[in-house]
């Protein structure tokens, strides 16, 4: 059974969703891609949509909404966006914190920057799953 990963962020409308998008896309073979969030937002950022679209010819429009914690399945593995505040807990058995800058409101230039970043990161993450470098075994931290 492949590793739920839940992409997280306060709002689920931008970097959280990108990494969903990119995780099905370069590593649904490895692990399940989730995002969500602490806070709905009516739509996903719309130039988030348009880079993910021009990159990598995925629509998110159609394929992601705005999901909050609750909204997804028990996860084994979160990844923090970097929030800059406090970010949204999820019970798991393995944590990281990307600290992506939000390019929200910014050139597309950032959000391409932004973009590569996290493919890197996704295909990195998927490397070491399958190398078992990060251990799944343990119980879930609860906190």
């Amino acid at each position: 059974m492949k590793p739920k990963v839940a992409f997280i962020c306060v709002h689920n409308s931008c970097r959280s969703q990108m990494a969903e998008a990119l995780g099905k896309m370069f590593a649904s073979d490895v692990f399940e891609s989730y995002s969500a969030g602490t806070e709905l937002r009516p739509q996903i950022n719309q130039d988030a949509v348009r880079i993910i679209k021009d990159l990598y010819n995925v629509d998110m429009n159609e394929t992601h909404k705005s999901k909050l914690l609750d909204d997804i399945p028990e996860v084994d593995i979160v990844v923090k966006m970097g929030c800059n505040v406090v970010c949204p807990f999820l019970p798991s058995r393995h944590e990281e914190d990307w600290g992506l800058e939000d390019p929200s409101g910014k050139s597309d230039e950032e959000f391409i920057k932004t973009a590569k970043i996290i493919e890197e990161k996704v295909k990195d993450l998927a490397k070491r799953i399958k190398n078992n470098e990060i251990d799944l075994s343990l119980e879930r931290d609860v906190r």
